[in-house]
C-alpha cells in the first residue's frame, strides 16, 4: 500500500460517509488522479462505498449498513439537529420540531420523511396529536457519542438545506 493509499484511507476513517468532493478538497488530489486511488481502495476491499441517488459516500470496511444510514444523517445539519432534538426530548410534535431546529416546516418535513423513512425515528399518535420518537437510539447515541456531529458535519450543508427546500 502506497502513502497515499494509506492518507486516502485515513481521510475515510476519521470521516465516515464522507463524499467525493471532501475528500478532493482534503487531500488536494484531482478528480481523475483520487477516482483512481479510490477505485483501487474499493477493489481490494480497504474502503467501502455506498452509492445512492445523487450521491456515494465511503466509509472504513468495519461501518455496518445500519451505523452507514445514522452517519449519513449525522452529516447533514437538519437531519442531525432534529435526531439531537429528539434525543433531548422524545416525543416532540412537529412544530416543537420546526421551534427546535430553526428551520421552514417545508425543510423540516423533508428531512423528518428522510430520517423516518431510513428507521431513525418513528411517528405515534398521542392523544390525536402526531409525536416523533427516536427509533434507533442505542445506535444513534453511540455513534453521536464515537463520531461527534461536529467533526462529521461540513460547512457544504446549508447550500444542501437550501436546494434541498426547493
Amino acid at each position: 500500500m502506497t502513502d497515499r493509499d494509506l492518507y486516502l484511507q485515513q481521510i475515510i476513517e476519521e470521516n465516515p460517509g464522507i463524499q467525493f468532493r471532501e475528500i478532493m478538497r482534503s487531500s488536494g488530489l484531482k478528480n481523475g488522479v483520487l477516482s483512481h486511488y479510490l477505485g483501487k481502495l474499493e477493489k481490494t476491499g480497504t474502503i467501502k462505498v455506498i452509492r445512492g441517488p445523487r450521491q456515494v459516500r465511503f466509509y472504513s470496511p468495519q461501518i455496518t449498513e445500519d451505523e452507514s444510514i445514522v452517519i449519513k444523517a449525522l452529516r447533514k445539519q437538519t437531519p442531525r439537529d432534529l435526531l439531537l432534538a429528539l434525543i433531548e426530548n422524545d416525543g416532540l410534535e412537529f412544530s416543537q420540531l420546526v421551534n427546535t431546529v430553526r428551520k421552514s416546516p417545508s425543510t423540516v418535513s423533508i428531512y423528518l420523511s428522510q430520517i423516518i423513512d431510513d428507521g431513525l425515528v418513528e411517528m405515534k399518535f398521542v392523544q390525536l396529536k402526531k409525536r416523533y420518537y427516536i427509533k434507533a437510539r442505542d445506535l444513534i447515541d453511540k455513534l453521536v457519542e464515537d463520531y461527534r456531529p461536529g467533526s462529521l458535519e461540513k460547512p457544504t450543508s446549508g447550500f444542501e438545506d437550501i436546494i434541498n427546500s426547493f
